[in-house]
Order: structure tokens, then C-alpha cells, then sequence
């Protein structure tokens, strides 16, 4: 029963391990974030990154018209962070990115006005 209990632990460990590393990977000195849209929301819910370079590349997963992507400061959710405005808008099955963003320790929001969803916590440790 041990070694059951054990190896699931090592199971979710690794697959958990495997979706951060999916999530995020490197582009030149940059590190790109894959986000999904589907109607009404992000499928990434809640993000930890540590301070640095990132790219942000949003898919729109079965929403009928083009979306977006906002990154804002908690503290101020209008001053919008125009790098990391994907560079044109997303349509139906495409994806795009955003320009390379630097961020720093803190917290952050993003959302998308244009499809509308909620605004979802980007934390900087």
C-alpha cells in the first residue's frame, strides 16, 4: 500500500512538473507563457513566474471572433502594459504572441476585454 501511495505522489509530481514546463518555455533570452482562451475564460487560471523576460503567446481555442490579451498591475488594472499586447488579434484556432515583456516582482492581472473574461492573478515571486 506504501509503494502505491508512493508512486502515485511520484506520478502527480512528475506530470505536475510536465505542465509547468509545457507552460513555459524559452525563446531566445525570453521565456514564453502559452495561455488558452476558450468562451468566457483563460484555461490558465493563476500564474507564478520569477522576475524576467517573457513572451506571451495566447491561443483562441473555439471562441467565434478575434480576441486579446491585457497584462495590468494589480494596483492599477487600466495601465495596461502595451508589450505584452499580443501583435495582432487572435482569430478563431489561431495563436499569437506578445512582445518580449520584463517583469518584475509583484503582482499582476490579465484578462481579455474582448471576449470578455475575468481578470486572473499573475504573481512575480
Amino acid at each position: 500500500m506504501k509503494n502505491l501511495i508512493l508512486s502515485a505522489i511520484v506520478l502527480l509530481i512528475s506530470f505536475l512538473a510536465i505542465q509547468a514546463q509545457e507552460m513555459t518555455s524559452k525563446v531566445g533570452d525570453s521565456k514564453r507563457v502559452k495561455l488558452e482562451q476558450t468562451p468566457g475564460e483563460f484555461t490558465q487560471q493563476t500564474l507564478k513566474l520569477k522576475p524576467g523576460s517573457y513572451i506571451f503567446e495566447v491561443t483562441n481555442k473555439g471562441i467565434d471572433h478575434a480576441v486579446g490579451f491585457v497584462l495590468a498591475p494589480k494596483s492599477d488594472p487600466d495601465a495596461h502594459i502595451q508589450s505584452a499586447y499580443v501583435t495582432k488579434a487572435i482569430a478563431k484556432g489561431a495563436t499569437e504572441r506578445s512582445n518580449t515583456t520584463v517583469l518584475t516582482k509583484g503582482e499582476y492581472v490579465y484578462f481579455c476585454p474582448l471576449n470578455p473574461t475575468p481578470q486572473y492573478k499573475l504573481i512575480v515571486e
